[in-house]
Order: structure tokens, then sequence, then C-alpha cells
């Protein structure tokens, strides 16, 4: 590790961020992104946030105010021995090389992201974590030049997969009320994940972000690409929609994610799969957001117990994220 700076540019990687509430199609959107021959996007690695906060909830506080995190021998085995950070898929002398040429954390995340790119032969590297949807200030705050990229799905379609997708150790399975009501639970879920970014993205340029909608990425997902490639600055390439070609895994009880499946429309259907009652409680649950995206509007005649169920429901989201803010505000001090 350099003990000052060498007066270079900034680095250029990460050039994108794919990001958005699980069950989105976010893996669709790294498929399509890492099949451009001049760009790599790894697959939820999680640890740019999450090996910072770790190491220091002040040098944390540091990079979210714009100011330089020192790069360390220990914040370097910290990332090191992230249990996800083999999921770059680098190797160590790769992140040895990574360290030696960066004085600050922002440097040291570039270099990996370079050293990915130069791995698979490829100009830029980038990631894609769902999660990061909620971590986009201080990604901005690291990397100014970096684009995200916000894939946002219907809530109600959303809400379908989580309930096969989470358990006790996963998503919204994770949070106590799951047991009482998961429905109320993933549309809640889904909800904050996505007004997250959203409302991060008010002090974000144009140049740097922009909200692409499921469904019309798989309607037409070479038209959507192209706008993609103009966004990231890059020359648009077929293949990047072929990313499926010699990978499609015919065997029962694949989902699409690991079937390899082409853009497909239809995974889910919420007009089919959900009574009236669970669509008239998402209304209650989501619908400002749902008619903020301009998604089509379903049943909104809730039953007295469905507007119960709502109630609590949010009341019990919202003073969980009132916990969690209290938790991370002490953990501060």
């Amino acid at each position: 590790m350099r003990s000052e700076p060498s007066g270079a540019r900034s680095p250029a990687d990460p050039l994108v961020f794919a990001v958005g509430c699980p069950r989105s199609g976010t893996t669709l959107l790294q498929r399509i992104l890492d099949n451009h021959p001049a760009l790599a996007v790894a697959n939820d690695t999680h640890f740019v946030p999450r090996c910072l906060k770790r190491w220091s909830r002040a040098a944390f506080a540091d990079a979210l105010a714009g100011r330089d995190v020192p790069l360390t021998r220990e914040l370097v085995a910290l990332v090191r021995g992230y249990r996800r950070f083999e999921r770059l898929g680098i190797g160590e002398v790769a992140v040895d090389r990574a360290a030696a040429r960066s004085a600050t954390y922002a440097q040291f995340v570039g270099a990996l992201y370079e050293e990915l790119a130069e791995l698979r032969g490829k100009r830029h590297g980038g990631e894609k974590t769902p999660d990061y949807v909620r971590n986009l200030p201080l990604l901005h705050a690291l990397f100014p030049a970096s684009r995200f990229v916000h894939i946002v799905r219907d809530g109600r379609d959303v809400a379908l997969s989580l309930l096969e997708w989470s358990g006790p150790q996963k998503g919204p399975g994770k949070l106590a009320y799951w047991s009482i009501d998961p429905l109320a639970v993933a549309i809640l879920w889904w909800r904050w994940q996505v007004q997250s970014g959203r409302d991060a993205a008010r002090d974000l340029a144009l140049e740097v972000y922009c909200e692409l909608d499921y469904d019309a990425l798989v309607n037409d997902p070479a038209a959507h690409a192209v706008e993609l490639c103009a966004f990231l600055g890059l020359d648009y390439v077929p293949t990047m929609v072929a990313y499926h070609e010699g990978r499609v895994r015919d065997e029962a009880g694949l989902d699409a994610k690991d079937a390899w499946l082409p853009p497909t429309t239809g995974l889910r259907d919420w007009r089919t799969q959900l009574s009236r009652d669970d669509q008239a409680l998402f209304e209650l649950l989501a619908g400002d957001l749902r008619q903020s995206l301009g998604h089509e509007p379903g049943c909104a005649d809730p039953s007295s117990s469905v507007v119960r169920r709502a109630v609590e429901s949010r009341t019990w989201f919202e003073g969980e994220l009132r916990r969690k803010a209290t938790k991370d505000a002490r953990d501060d001090d």
C-alpha cells in the first residue's frame, strides 16, 4: 500500500453498480451487462459497504461525507477475509497488486475491479449486489464517476417471488413478523428497498443514475440494452442479450436464474396469483409507490380485516426500521 497518493486520476472502476430489491431481475441485468465484451460485472459480493462499516463506523461516516479513508493492512485483511469476497474471483495476488497501488479505500476497491476486468480481458469492472440500492449515497461518495442502474419490478410480482425465495436466514424471511404475515412483510420490504434507491437518486445527477423497468427489459431486451450502453458510454453489442446461449439447463425444478433462461415474460403474474384481498393489501401498503412507478392498479376495495392487517404490519415494520436506526446510532457512539 502506498503511503501517499500518486496523483493519478480517480479509478474509472467500478464503472457500474446494478442494484434493486432482490427478486427484481438484478441477475438478468447482471448477465446482460456482463456479456458485453468491455464489461465484467461481479455477482453479489456485498463487501464494499459492509467491510468499511465493520472496520470502523467513523471511517464509514468519513466516506459518506466524501472524506478519504486511508487504506491499512488491517482493512485489506478484512476485505480479503470477508465471506463473500471470493465471489469477485480475482485471487490473492491480484488483491496484493490492488493494495500496493492504493492509498485509500476507494482507490483499493477501484483497483480490485480493475483487476477483475483485466482477468476477464475486458476494459471495465462493475458489480451487481441488489442490496446496494440502500447504499447509493456511500457508493456515490466513494466513486463519483460510477453509474447506478436501478432495476424495478412490479412489487406484487416481487412479493410473490419473495414468498418462495425467503427463509429464516435470507431476505425478509429473517424478520420476526414474517411468521405472522409474510405477504405484508414482503410488500413492505419491497417498498423500503425501492424507495431507498429512489430517495437517494434525488441527490444524484442524471448522468450517474438510471431507473430500468423489469417488464420493459424483458419485453424488449435489445432496445433497453442499447439504452444501457448509451448510459454507460459503451457501444452496443448484440451478444449482450444472448447471454443464455449454450448455458440453458432444461432440468425440472430449476428457477429462471439457475436454468439460465433468456428474458422470459410471465414468470409471475399477480393478476392471477394474488387474491382480491391480497391485492387490496398491497394497495394499502405500497399503492403510493406503485402509482409513482406507473404500474397497473389492482383491487382497491379492502375489507375491514385487510385494513387491520395493513395497519398492524405497517406499525410493526416502521417500528423495526426505528429500532434499526437506533441500533446503528448507538453503535456509532
